[in-house]
């Protein structure tokens, strides 16, 4: 059996999995999303429905479409949650906030990677990537990229076969990075009741 999973074709600029956004003023999110990853916008692709709303728009980031549209006034509020690789993750979230982001995380080295994350004005959180493939591996590393962590190897006793709680091997940087998820998420609110 294969460990390599399949990669089915896709359009030329999709990847296997592209994010479908539904937002509130998905106008502004494009042009937030543009100035604060560089996206490029597919213009051929953006099209208003019947009510004057976005019915379908696509951004590209990257190797990655992001496709994004308007929420309906009767359509539920539905958070998106996104994770971008970039070259420079400080320079990102700086942008963000200048376009009115929320800083969740501050830069942290994660399983020797750099891990931020924002929340953006629109409802959505970010997760905030540079990828360091010099640093070790999931199976390596350690949660502050000095690697000798043990995560592949669960604790049976504590959690079932094949995983283990991230406080068995909780670093201050995890730590840091957990609980600003937390924070984050119980302070998701609806744009449309703030």
């Amino acid at each position: 059996m294969s460990t390599t999973p399949a990669v089915p074709p896709a359009p030329a600029g999709s990847a296997t999995v592209d994010p479908f956004i539904w937002t509130d003023d998905a106008a502004g999110l494009l042009d937030f999303l543009v100035d604060v990853f560089g996206a490029i916008e597919v213009p051929e692709a953006r099209t208003a429905d019947t009510d004057g709303l976005i019915l379908h728009s696509e951004l590209r980031i990257g190797d990655s479409t992001l496709t994004i549209a308007d929420r309906k006034p009767d359509w539920p509020y539905m958070p998106s949650f996104v994770r971008v690789y970039v070259d420079d993750p400080a320079a990102t979230l700086k942008r963000a906030a200048a376009r009115g982001a929320r800083i969740v995380t501050e830069p942290t080295d994660f399983w020797g990677d750099v891990l931020s994350r924002f929340a953006d004005p629109f409802g959505h959180l970010w997760w905030v990537y540079k990828h360091n493939p010099d640093n070790a591996s999931w199976e390596e590393g350690s949660a502050d990229g000095t690697g000798g962590g043990d995560w592949g190897q669960a604790d049976s006793a504590e959690a079932g076969a094949g995983e283990q709680s991230w406080e068995s091997f909780a670093t201050p940087e995890l730590t840091a990075v957990h609980s600003s998820l937390m924070e984050a998420m119980a302070s998701l609110r609806d744009p449309r009741t703030r």
